[in-house]
């Protein structure tokens, strides 16, 4: 087995970014990556067969790391915006695509493993005065972010290489800054809807991440 070699990646990116109305933010960008000795993985397997009947007594798998013999190229697109209205809010969202480009006449399992299409959906709030009838809460903030993730395949060791199915989980927190404590406080939960869902083929399914922080800012006097 010949010895990896480290993986070296050329990049050229173009990317365009501006604010329309002193409220609406946008970014996009594209990258097309070119990767020389591009590091994956080949599958081999070690058989042992009975010499009188000729049938199978053992097999043993292997996965081994390798160089990619051609090269390799990436591409990808992102944009993402920010829209900012009434004050306190900003709606938020991106998408992005990531694409390998297709290997052919190479052995080589690229092990790539990024999602082709993925996006987020978030709205969010800051230092929002909230009013409940009697009570008045100032420096009260939120955010609620949704985002998608396509299936893809992942591959791994050879006990480990499978599809992850599309999945989407959604996340939202609130918090509430004290001027006088120099404190804030949050309460927020990650997959919130306890989606359970995997991100490496063969590894624990994933739920809801509940959580309640509290940030002390220490000041100059």
């Amino acid at each position: 087995v010949a010895p990896i070699r480290p993986e070296k990646v050329k990049t050229a990116e173009v990317g365009f970014r501006t604010t329309l109305f002193e409220r609406l933010y946008l970014d996009a960008t594209y990258y097309y990556s070119f990767y020389t000795d591009f590091i994956g993985f080949n599958i081999g397997v070690d058989t042992r067969f009975d010499n009188t009947f000729g049938t199978l007594v053992s097999a043993q798998a292997y996965r081994v790391a390798a160089n990619a013999t051609q090269e390799v190229t990436t591409q990808g697109f992102s944009i993402g915006t920010n829209y900012y209205f009434a004050k306190y809010y900003v709606f938020n969202a991106n998408y992005s695509w990531n694409k390998l480009n297709t290997i052919t006449d190479d052995p080589i399992i690229p092990a790539f493993n990024t999602p082709e299409h993925k996006y987020n959906i978030g709205i969010s709030g800051r230092n929002v005065p909230l009013n409940l009838g009697l009570f008045r809460i100032p420096n009260f903030g939120f955010s609620v972010n949704y985002k998608w993730i396509e299936g893809f395949i992942f591959e791994g060791s050879p006990q480990f290489t499978g599809r992850i199915p599309s999945y989407d989980l959604l996340d939202a927190q609130i918090n509430w800054q004290v001027a006088k404590l120099n404190s804030t406080f949050k309460l927020g939960a990650s997959n919130i809807l306890n989606n359970e869902t995997f991100q490496t083929y063969g590894g624990p399914r994933i739920g809801r991440l509940a959580y309640f922080s509290v940030l002390y800012e220490f000041k100059k006097k």
